[in-house]
């Protein structure tokens, strides 16, 4: 079993930057992709980016140039670098990690982005 322990949310004022992590622990035999995706009200959830193990990247459109997503290895941990925040990146954050054939979930972060 593996889990997965998200830190890094909070309140944050338009324009500001918060740093997520998230790091597995567990029975992990090899980590593929490590992705973030994100929930708001009444919506569904989406895939903000996404890491592979050989570090590519990929983002959804909303926030090419604001965020950036990285991984390191040595610790089973990815990172999200949120700068710009807009009140509509307000929503829980998920982490995502694939390992074999299995994908895993955290529990989720709330961030909120107001004055």
């Amino acid at each position: 079993q593996v889990q997965l322990v998200e830190s890094g949310g909070g309140l944050v004022q338009p324009g500001g930057s918060l740093r997520l992590s998230c790091a597995a622990s567990g029975s992990i035999f090899s980590i593929n992709n490590m992705g973030w995706y994100r929930q708001a009200p009444g919506d569904k959830r989406e895939l903000v980016a996404v890491i592979t193990s050989g570090g590519s990247t990929n983002y959804v459109g909303s926030v090419k140039g604001r965020f950036t997503i990285s991984r390191d290895n040595a610790k089973n941990t990815v990172y999200l670098q949120m700068n710009s925040l807009k009140p509509e990146d307000t929503a829980v954050y998920y982490c995502n990690v694939h390992s074999g054939s299995y994908s895993y979930w955290g529990k989720g972060t709330l961030v909120t982005v107001s004055s």
